[in-house]
């Protein structure tokens, strides 16, 4: 694709490495096969290469409006077009560019820049999010149905192993996971130290900075990245095998560390480091012998949903699944595995109505073999589908935590 990019954004970094992108699409059209919104709304602006030209657009100094920016905002960055790419386009890349200078060149309304900031000061802090969530669970009774549903039942952790072993990895706790889903991370733990592997964690790390960044707040993003590199540096260089994540958009996030912060001199180094680091539970558990923890399986039937995070950003698609037929789980049937469930972050919230078709589609294409659970690797994901859910809905390692 050939480009003009204005003198306003050539001489910056995030201008030339959205140039490069932009270079490497060569219009094929591909990418609207698996795009979850054009197959909704079969308007070209809200597919991959449509958004495309839009930046470009930006890019170039041509005129920008709210339309421009409400097809940018229904996307997903569900990156299931970069899995399509013949050209490798790194689309989620471009995307966050380009939201990043919307931002700056045409400013929201009040009311839009009052929730997302809301949403900011909420989610990515532990402290803000699990007492407000403790309010909402014991006002759930009383709540309407529609908000009742998007409330978590109270969900209550068994007790972290105790034991110490030689190897060591470090745990991303995350904002949402400890309150909303606690027994994710203790299940985890426990899986983990059958295996002569303990879970640490670092108490001042937190938000992977996914919130911040992927809502156009990128200097606000990179300040918790930082946090929590700092938070982990000293287990790291105590030789700590690997940052383990347990929410695969943490660990999108994460990975992408070493790139974001590739020119800051204090950081570059050791954020590339951590990205290096960064593993998905199931990434590590692949690489485990499983036999020693005597699994035996079970009676129901399980539906995987593979968020798309692990799918299409940590390229995982069938690890899960993998890891649970190899210790003796019953695996359903399911299709359009590569398309969004609609949780996609804040997304269920600023895009309600997309949200709710992509979750209904999501939920029939997981059931249509009659399930008796439904696992995924992402707690957004995990909440947004148990919002719906006829059947209960976990994190898939909670299926290893057998007693030994």
């Amino acid at each position: 694709m050939k480009t003009q990019i204005s003198e306003q954004y050539r001489g910056s970094a995030e201008g030339q490495e959205a140039e490069a992108i932009l270079r490497s699409c060569v219009h094929c059209g591909f990418c609207t096969a698996t795009c979850p919104t054009y197959q909704e709304l079969c308007d070209e602006r809200d597919g991959p290469r449509g958004r495309i030209y839009l930046i470009k657009q930006l890019l170039e100094g041509g005129e920008v409006t709210d339309r421009t920016r409400t097809h940018l905002d229904r996307c997903l960055t569900c990156r299931s077009c970069e899995t399509t790419c013949p050209s490798g386009v790194k689309y989620g890349r471009l995307v966050d560019i380009g939201r990043g200078l919307m931002e700056q060149s045409l400013p929201r309304s009040p009311a839009q820049r009052a929730i997302r900031w809301a949403l900011r000061q909420v989610l990515p802090y532990r402290n803000r999010f699990g007492p407000l969530l403790k309010l909402g669970q014991v006002m759930r009774p009383l709540l309407p149905s529609a908000l009742k549903a998007k409330v978590p039942p109270t969900q209550s952790a068994s007790p972290w192993p105790t034991r110490s072993h030689p190897r060591r990895m470090l745990a991303l706790q995350g904002c949402a996971q400890p309150a909303a889903t606690p027994n994710t991370l203790a299940a985890t733990a426990r899986v983990l130290d059958r295996l002569g592997i303990s879970l640490v964690v670092a108490p001042e790390a937190g938000c992977c900075g996914a919130v911040s960044y992927h809502l156009a707040a990128h200097s606000e993003g990179l300040d918790f990245m930082r946090r929590n590199i700092d938070a982990w540096w000293p287990a790291v260089e105590a030789g700590a095998e690997a940052i383990l994540i347990t929410a695969s958009g943490c660990g999108a996030m994460v990975e992408e560390y070493g790139h974001l912060l590739r020119d800051d001199p204090a950081y570059a180094e050791k954020a590339r480091r951590i990205s290096e680091l960064c593993r998905d539970i199931s990434q590590v558990l692949a690489a485990e012998d499983l036999s020693v923890l005597a699994l035996k399986g079970g009676q129901e039937r399980i539906a995987v949903h593979c968020p798309c995070t692990l799918q299409h950003a940590l390229k995982q698609p069938q690890t899960v699944q993998k890891i649970l037929r190899s210790v003796g789980f019953e695996l359903t049937q399911t299709r359009d595995n590569h398309l969004c469930c609609g949780s996609a972050g804040t997304y269920s919230i600023l895009q309600p109505e997309m949200s709710q078709t992509l979750l209904g589609n999501k939920l029939e294409a997981l059931t249509m073999d009659n399930p008796d659970r439904i696992v995924t690797a992402n707690v957004g994901c995990q909440l947004h589908l148990q919002s719906r859910a006829q059947q209960p809905v976990s994190h898939w390692i909670e299926l290893l935590d057998q007693p030994g």
